[in-house]
C-alpha cells in the first residue's frame, strides 16, 4: 500500500500546484458590480490629455474616500497653458518596500461607434481648435477603475501586507507629457520614492481573464521626427529654374525605406514610417518647401541615434544630389521622444509566478514586444528603479476563439468586455503588489 499512497499524494501536490488559489484581495460581487457602473461611468466621459478634470476628481475622491493621503493637481508641463491634472494617493502601514501602481487617465480624439448603451457622446475641441469626438479607445478607463479597484482591496486588506503604496493616476498619456510632468514636479522627492513601479494595460487581442507579461523591452522608444525640405520655387510649366523640392521629398520616402532593410542589423527590430507629406497650393506651381513627418520605433537606444543620423544624411545627400544650395539644406527635428519600456526581467519573473497562483498558470502567459510606445518608461529612471508593465485581456474570449478581426486599440469600435476584465485587473493587481509588499 505504501507505493500507492506516495503515488496518490505525489499527484494531490502535483494537482495542487497548478489550480489557482483563492486570490489574496479580490472583489466581492457587490463591489465588482459597482466597479462595472464606475467604469461605464468613466467610458461615457472621456477627456482629452492635458483636459483630464473630472476624471482626475473623481479618481481623488475614491481614493481620499478609503483613507489615502490624496494630492491633487501634481505635474509641472513644458506645454504653455496646461494645467497639471495628476493625482497621487499614498496609503502607509508599517515599514516595508514601497510599491507604486500608475494608472493612465487620458482619452482620445476618436468618435465612439461601438453601439454601447453607455457609449461615448462627448465632444470638444481639440489642441488644433477643430472640434472632434472623445473617446477612451485605449482602454485608459479601465486602467482607472481598476486602480479604483485595487485601492478598495489593499485598504481592507491591510492584514496581508506592510510598506507604502502610492497609487498615481497620470494625465496626458496619449500625448507622451503626464510621466515626466509627474517627475518634473517631484513624484519621486515630494511623495515616498518607490522600491518597485507596476502598472497594467488592457491588451485587444488577448482574452478577457488573462493576462501576459514580456521580460526585458516590451514596448518600443517612440520618436516623431519632422522634416523640411526646402527647394527654389517657380512655374510648373519651367522647372528648370527651379528645384522641385517635391520630387527630392519622394526620393527622400524611398531612400528612407533602406535605413531598417540594409543599415540597422538583421536581428534588431526597428521601423521608420513617414506619417505624412505636403507641400504645394496649385498644379502649376513648385513650391519651395515640402513638410513630411516620421515615426521611429526602436528598442535600443544606439539603434535609435543610428537611425536618426541616417534619416539626416539621407536628406541632406538627396537634396545635394538635385542641386538644392547648402543655404537650403533639409532641416531635421526631433520633436517628441519617449524611451522603451523595460519590464525588469527577474521582477517580471516574480510576478508571473504570483500572477500564476492567483489566476492559474492557463491565465497567465508570455507576450512578445510589440512596436508601441508608452511613456511608462520614465518611471524607471535609467534603470534605477525595477519597473514592470503586464497586459490585461480585453475582449470576449468566444470572440478571440472565432479567429476573425479585432479592432485595436485606438479603435473607433474597440469595447472591453467590463465585468471580467476589471475583476481578473483588480485581482491580478492585487497578487503582485502584495507579492512585493512585506508580510505582517
Amino acid at each position: 500500500m505504501r507505493p500507492l499512497v506516495f503515488l496518490l499524494l505525489c499527484l494531490v501536490g502535483l494537482t495542487g500546484r497548478t489550480e489557482a488559489q483563492p486570490a489574496p484581495a479580490s472583489l466581492n460581487p457587490a463591489e465588482l458590480q459597482e466597479l462595472t457602473a464606475l467604469y461605464q461611468q468613466l467610458h461615457a466621459a472621456p477627456e482629452l490629455s492635458g483636459q483630464e478634470v473630472q476624471t482626475a476628481a473623481l479618481l481623488a475622491g475614491q481614493l481620499r474616500a478609503l483613507g489615502y493621503e490624496v494630492s491633487e493637481g501634481v505635474g509641472r508641463y513644458e506645454r504653455p497653458g496646461w494645467a497639471s491634472h495628476g493625482v497621487v494617493a499614498v496609503l502607509r502601514h508599517g515599514s516595508g518596500p514601497t510599491v507604486m501602481v500608475r494608472a493612465d487617465m487620458d482619452g482620445l480624439p476618436v468618435e465612439e461607434k461601438t453601439g454601447l448603451p453607455y457609449a461615448s457622446q462627448v465632444r470638444t475641441k481639440a489642441e488644433s481648435g477643430q472640434e472632434t469626438g472623445v473617446m477612451h479607445a485605449c482602454g485608459h478607463d479601465v486602467h482607472v477603475a481598476c486602480l479604483i479597484g485595487l485601492a478598495r482591496v489593499l485598504a481592507r486588506s491591510r492584514d496581508q501586507w506592510q510598506g507604502t503604496l502610492v497609487l498615481v493616476g497620470q494625465p496626458a498619456e496619449e500625448v507622451v507629457a503626464g510621466a515626466k510632468g509627474l517627475l518634473a514636479d517631484g513624484l519621486y522627492t515630494r511623495f515616498p520614492r518607490p522600491d518597485f513601479v507596476l502598472a497594467l494595460h488592457d491588451h485587444a487581442e488577448l482574452a478577457a481573464g488573462r493576462v501576459a507579461l514580456c521580460p526585458g523591452y516590451a514596448l518600443a522608444s517612440s520618436t516623431s521626427v519632422d522634416l523640411l525640405i526646402r527647394g527654389i520655387g517657380g512655374h510648373g510649366s519651367k522647372p528648370e529654374t527651379a528645384r522641385d523640392p517635391v520630387v527630392v521629398a519622394a526620393q527622400v520616402v524611398l531612400a528612407l525605406q533602406t535605413i531598417v532593410s540594409r543599415e540597422v542589423p538583421p536581428l534588431e527590430a526597428a521601423v521608420v514610417t513617414v506619417g505624412s507629406i505636403h507641400g504645394g497650393t496649385k498644379h502649376n506651381i513648385i513650391p519651395a518647401e515640402v513638410k513630411l513627418q516620421l515615426t521611429v520605433r526602436t528598442y535600443k537606444e544606439e539603434i535609435r541615434r543610428q537611425i536618426l543620423a541616417s534619416i539626416e544624411r539621407i536628406a541632406r545627400g538627396t537634396a545635394q544630389a538635385a542641386g538644392i544650395p547648402d543655404s537650403l539644406a533639409p532641416v531635421v527635428k526631433e520633436v517628441q521622444y519617449v524611451p522603451a519600456t523595460y519590464n525588469d526581467p527577474a521582477l517580471t519573473q516574480r510576478l508571473s509566478d504570483a500572477l500564476a497562483i492567483t489566476l492559474g498558470p492557463g491565465q497567465v502567459g508570455p507576450w512578445p514586444p510589440v512596436m508601441a510606445g508608452e511613456d511608462f518608461a520614465y518611471y524607471r529612471l535609467d534603470g534605477q528603479i525595477p519597473t514592470c508593465l503586464f497586459w490585461l485581456g480585453a475582449v470576449d474570449p468566444a470572440l478571440v476563439a472565432g479567429g476573425g478581426p479585432l479592432p485595436s486599440l485606438h479603435s473607433a469600435f474597440f469595447a472591453p468586455v467590463p465585468e471580467p476584465i476589471l475583476n481578473t485587473g483588480v485581482s491580478a493587481m492585487a497578487a503582485a503588489v502584495l507579492e512585493l509588499l512585506g508580510k505582517p
